[in-house]
């Protein structure tokens, strides 16, 4: 079968399942592309919202095959899945059960309320899902199911069933009709789905699908893009399986194959926002990220290139003001004196003054000679010190009188001043200038090629997606504007990176 003939057979199977439908286009190809891949697709909503009508419908697509649609309960029993068990075969101690007309029968099954499968129901609904398997007496045998369509009103809370919920690859929760299509709902018409036999697939072709599907390609750039939608998703807190993750590659080839590719493009990824979630509400996060990053992740990250251009303004600034130590002719390095003077001298030693007045140490026989720094005036050592009549003092043995005291230069009161270094712009070499000029245009080389990227995606975006089998067409443009955005934000980063690069200039000029 050519590729192009199975693509447009596709296009009218989608057609004819989307039939007499109201705002169910996107679960009639989800569900479609998922048996497609031989996966299988869970719908979330309440009753009355078409979800067993999609299972129906699904089964028109391929010639072969069973439909099997059951509801359950609480209180399901095996027999209700799987079939009775064979009365003939337990009088010869045979424990099989009579599989026709029941799942393991057949190739498209609705399962309604499907998490209130008990554990007697448990393990070998399972074992069927994955391994396509059901073990009937002594025996393991293979089963022609191609997909599963899961239905419940809400997702389940015991965990047993949680390797159950995992099986299910393409998950979609149904609302009601808007109110906006509401009228429409009133007035449509009863429609049979009618697929012609010539577009049916068998399950010959489904195999060859499947099998040439396993050799389409995964570029560098998806493999880029599933590598940020990952860590996204980890940041999140949000659990994704390896086994899933290698489901959902099943399922981008089989997009890339049935578009007529051989590699996945950039927007097969899109697809991944109904497979990448666990709670309804993490569908709208994933969704948004996909909306907003698809052809932009790859490599073009403007979290970190906004702060590789703060450092390189960061970096201008500190060239800009860098100074160094000014030395005299001789090599020594000059200081700033406390009078405003050029010295050598890292310090100086002042008469210290407060008010006016000389300042002198106490006598030595105090523990903090300085009063904590502020040392003492005359009239206070007076006060403190010395006494009233003779103004004499006790000192190492003897009388001491205070003009003799004032008179020693060993009790003034000395402040020591830290001369500030003088300090001087730095002439930055024409070597120096120019490595820092070869960094900022390699910085500017990556941007702009991630700017030419960005644009190419965005003209690209229309042609590919318009006529893509399995993508809503409403991404289209919500594509070019996330693409159109950042696009700007990369010619905002080139522009701040050519006014660095100008200024580095400047500096040769100056030096």
């Amino acid at each position: 079968m050519e590729r192009s003939q199975l693509t447009a057979r596709l296009w009218r199977i989608q057609q004819s399942l989307q039939t007499g439908l109201i705002e169910r286009a996107t679960p009639t190809r989800l569900a479609l592309l998922a048996a497609l891949a031989g996966e299988h697709t869970l719908l979330i909503g309440p009753p009355g919202t078409a979800k067993s009508e999609l299972a129906r419908r699904l089964h028109l697509a391929f010639e072969d095959g069973y439909y099997f649609e059951r509801l359950l309960t609480r209180f399901s029993v095996p027999e209700e899945l799987f079939g009775p068990l064979s009365i003939k075969a337990l009088e010869n101690d045979e424990y099989l059960r009579l599989t026709d007309n029941y799942l393991p029968a057949a190739a498209i099954a609705f399962i309604d309320e499907i998490f209130k499968a008990n554990s007697a129901i448990l393990n070998t609904l399972l074992t069927l899902l994955n391994e396509r398997e059901f073990d009937n007496g002594g025996r393991r045998q293979k089963v022609p199911l191609i997909s599963v369509i899961g239905a419940s009103n809400e997702l389940p809370q015991e965990e047993e069933v949680d390797a159950l919920y995992d099986r299910f690859l393409c998950r979609y929760v149904v609302h009601p009709v808007s109110d906006e299509q509401f009228p429409a709902l009133l007035e449509l018409q009863d429609q049979v789905a009618f697929i012609d036999t010539e577009d049916k697939l068998t399950a010959s072709e489904l195999k060859a699908l499947q099998e040439a599907a396993d050799a389409v390609t995964l570029p560098g750039e998806v493999i880029e893009q599933l590598i940020a939608a990952r860590q996204f998703l980890q940041q999140k807190k949000f659990t994704i399986s390896d086994r899933r993750w290698r489901k959902v590659i099943k399922l981008l080839k089989v997009s890339a194959y049935t578009n007529g590719r051989n590699e996945v493009c950039i927007w097969d990824c899109w697809l991944l926002q109904h497979c990448l979630w666990d709670e309804p509400e993490q569908h709208v996060v994933v969704s948004n990220w996909f909306n907003a990053h698809l052809g932009i992740s790859s490599g073009f990250h403007p979290e970190r290139l906004e702060k590789l251009v703060q450092t390189w303004e960061s970096t201008l600034h500190a060239d800009k003001e860098s100074t160094v130590q000014a030395v005299d002719e001789g090599g020594y390095k000059l200081y700033i004196s406390a009078n405003g003077q050029l010295t050598r001298a890292t310090e100086e030693k002042t008469h210290a003054y407060r008010d006016g007045q000389p300042l002198y140490l106490s006598p030595p026989d105090q523990d903090d000679r300085s009063h904590q720094g502020i040392g003492y005036t005359v009239d206070e050592l007076r006060a403190q010190f010395f006494d009233d009549r003779y103004q004499q003092t006790h000192i190492n043995g003897k009388w001491q009188h205070i003009d003799e005291y004032l008179a020693d230069p060993e009790n003034r009161f000395i402040r020591r001043y830290v001369n500030k270094p003088f300090m001087k712009p730095v002439q930055h070499s024409s070597t120096f200038i120019d490595s820092r000029l070869k960094e900022v245009c390699k910085a500017q080389k990556m941007i702009k090629k991630f700017e030419k990227a960005l644009a190419t995606y965005r003209d690209s975006v229309r042609d590919q997606v318009s006529e893509h089998l399995w993508i809503d067409q409403a991404f289209i443009e919500i594509a070019e504007k996330s693409l159109t955005q950042a696009c700007h934000q990369a010619a905002a980063l080139v522009s701040r990176l050519e006014a660095i690069n100008s200024s580095y200039n400047q500096l040769i000029d100056q030096s």
